[in-house]
């Protein structure tokens, strides 16, 4: 049988098009991909990229009284959020241009409109025209969602914050990840009153327990009013604000209110239930190890499989998914000890197993060190960083790692080179020491502070 493609994928993301692209580019496979809203995914219209630079644009405001300490002759004004608004939507519409090209470049037929699939083979575009595919790879990703209660609707998410009209005097953040400690960071450092709400005992769940008290000790000493065990009642509308009712007894207004407290795939109405893909508890679509669904036509990547949601993740699943199918040599994701990097203020960088996980798995051995770097402490800051490694005790390897610190993210991606090829603590040891930097703390402790 023929088909109009080799591969069809549904989703413009990071993971879409770069499986588009390997495939059609490297390989000669005749590909089309089809995209409902903008080339480039969450990643770089509302997620990552945006969220950087905004990360960046509130950290001058620390960077202003830095700078003062140091003897520079500088006078902080407000942010100009119109100027950096307008700055930051040319950029995403230059970075979706590229995304575009790249599809282009490399012979790939795009179709900006929803498509479904009809059959193991078949997908049938808005418009009603069919296409055939040898493979149908989806890649939807997954959106925010905000949980019903009254007064919901009041609520904006990620995606929103992104395009506010104005910079409000307050705001409210609900929820304890990274996505809502990271936005607690920068609407505060922008010079908005910050509140976060979490219902739970500590922001960060999942990540190492001293990493995450430092972090929030950090962020309530930059002025965010962290709430733990906190969560709200219902919001009403009162006058230009939001009056919200929490469950501590307190009753409070806000110009915003942004929800982060989850997201949900992408993978409603897509027509998998009735051509026999099956879907998970919270609607992710099920695949193996190779990404494979039940039905052997059919693939999906990235957050729409909801397994590790992080963007370079999704990137390797659609080059793995490439290598199997069009390259014929299988190959499995690999999800093992992935570094990441937590872009909180302090920025938080991570690979491996918490002190807590380890310690459930087997006896380890827990090296710590926290204190003033030097540039802050110069200008009189009391802001702490945190380098911390997790030790095997029988194999001496390394099987964490976490810092919190100015530049976290950097660090941590040299870091989890080591700790992915499997370097041990004396691997460590042997590295002399860069002088003077944070990150020569990594090779210095020479005691553990403790064993677990």
């Amino acid at each position: 049988m023929s088909f109009d493609y080799d591969l069809f994928v549904i989703g413009g993301g990071s993971g879409g098009v770069r499986a588009a692209r390997v495939a059609a580019g490297e390989n000669g496979a005749k590909v089309a991909l089809a995209e409902e809203d903008r080339y480039g995914g969450t990643c770089v219209i509302r997620g990552c990229v945006p969220k950087k630079l905004m990360v960046f644009a509130s950290e001058f405001s620390g960077t202003m009284q830095d700078a003062q300490a140091y003897g520079w002759d500088v006078k902080p004004g407000g942010l100009d959020w119109n100027m950096f608004h307008d700055k930051l939507v040319a950029e995403l519409d230059r970075l979706e241009g590229v995304y575009r090209n790249i599809l282009k470049n490399n012979g790939v037929e795009s179709f900006d409109q929803r498509a479904h699939v009809v059959d193991a083979h078949t997908v049938e575009l808005a418009d009603g025209t069919r296409k055939t595919a040898k493979h149908i790879l989806i890649a939807t990703g997954g959106r925010p969602v905000v949980p019903e209660f009254p007064g919901s609707d009041l609520a904006i998410t990620s995606n929103e914050i992104f395009h506010l009209e104005k910079l409000p005097q307050s705001i409210l953040i609900v929820g304890g990840g990274y996505i809502a400690s990271e936005f607690a960071g920068i609407m505060n450092g922008m010079g908005v009153k910050t509140t976060q709400f979490y219902r739970g005992a500590q922001i960060l769940r999942g990540f190492d327990e001293e990493a995450r008290g430092l972090i929030c000790e950090e962020m309530r000493q930059n002025g965010i009013d962290v709430r733990l065990g906190t969560n709200v009642l219902e919001m009403t509308k009162e006058g230009d604000q939001i009056r919200v009712k929490a469950t501590d007894g307190t009753e409070d207004q806000f110009d915003v209110v942004m929800y982060a407290t989850g997201r949900a795939p992408n993978a409603d109405n897509l027509g998998l239930e009735a051509v026999g893909v099956e879907r998970g508890r919270k609607g992710e679509i099920v695949v193996d190890e190779y990404s494979q669904t039940g039905v052997p036509s059919i693939f999906a990547i990235g957050d729409v499989t909801d397994r590790v949601n992080l963007t370079p993740v999704a990137i390797r699943e659609g080059m793995a998914f490439v290598e199997t199918v069009f390259k014929g040599n299988p190959t499995p994701v690999d999800h093992e000890l992935i570094p990441t990097a937590i872009f909180t203020q302090p920025e938080f960088g991570t690979v491996g197993l918490s002190e807590e996980d380890a310690a459930a798995q087997e006896p380890v051995e827990v090296y710590t060190t926290s204190f003033k770097p030097m540039q802050k402490a110069f200008a009189g800051g009391t802001q702490r960083v945190l380098m911390k490694l997790i030790v095997s005790q029988a194999t001496r390897k390394v099987l964490g790692c976490h810092i919190v610190a100015p530049g976290a993210g950097e660090m941590i991606q040299l870091a989890g080179i080591a700790v992915k090829m499997g370097a041990t603590k004396e691997d460590f040891d042997r590295t002399v020491a860069v002088h003077p930097v944070m990150a020569e703390e990594l090779v210095t402790m020479r005691q553990p502070v403790r064993t677990a």
